[in-house]
């Protein structure tokens, strides 16, 4: 693969595998299409899992990792609500986020971690949660991002009938919103190729 068509690892829970929608629905497949403009034969790897807590991830990684033949260009995270609502020690939730990230960075792929901020009824319940993936990406040199851009959460044509996974309209405001900083992280990956090659 040339630096115009990126492989891209997206990895984590239901948001990422695309709970109720169908395959072209998905966070995945919708990133891969909205990057061909500017990275024709980009590859988005949907490496999501419904239900997936961090330490399904972290067990997950090295096999997920060790399957690709193109090192990914990047590598874009979202894991953490399955934790929350487990009742995960915050602790663990932590532990396992960090392994993760020093895993990416290991392999030498920029990673992208989204965070997603929960809704104002269960802000007391995940208090200990909040700062915890922002604070790790400072840790550890990696970028954020929310994976919900505002006006999305909290309104009823956004969601399945489940009332509380995102509808194909929901996850397309989410790769439209998040497009930039993708292109801008594949762009910078290009320059560290180019100056290393």
């Amino acid at each position: 693969m040339t630096a115009r068509s990126p492989l891209i690892l997206a990895v984590g829970d239901s948001l990422i595998a695309g709970y109720g929608l169908t395959v072209t629905e998905s966070f995945p497949a919708r990133l891969e299409t909205a990057l061909q403009p500017q990275h024709p034969g980009a590859t988005v790897v949907n490496a999501g899992v419904s239900g997936a807590t961090t330490s399904d991830v972290r067990r997950r990684l090295p096999e997920m990792l060790s399957k690709l033949t193109t090192r990914p260009a990047l590598a874009i995270v979202q894991v953490g609500p399955n934790d929350v609502l487990r009742a995960v020690p915050p602790a663990l939730t932590r532990d396992n986020l960090s392994v993760i990230l020093v895993e990416l960075g290991r392999c030498g792929v920029p990673t992208l971690l989204t965070i997603v901020e929960p809704p104002p009824f269960l802000r007391e319940r995940t208090a200990a949660y909040v700062d915890l993936h922002a604070d790790l990406a400072a840790e550890h040199g990696v970028a954020t991002v929310p994976f919900f851009p505002p006006g999305v959460l909290g309104r009823a044509d956004m969601v399945l009938r489940d009332r509380v996974h995102p509808n194909a309209r929901a996850i397309a405001s989410v790769v439209d919103a998040m497009l930039p900083t993708v292109l801008r992280l594949l762009q910078e990956h290009a320059e560290v190729e180019t100056r290393e090659a």
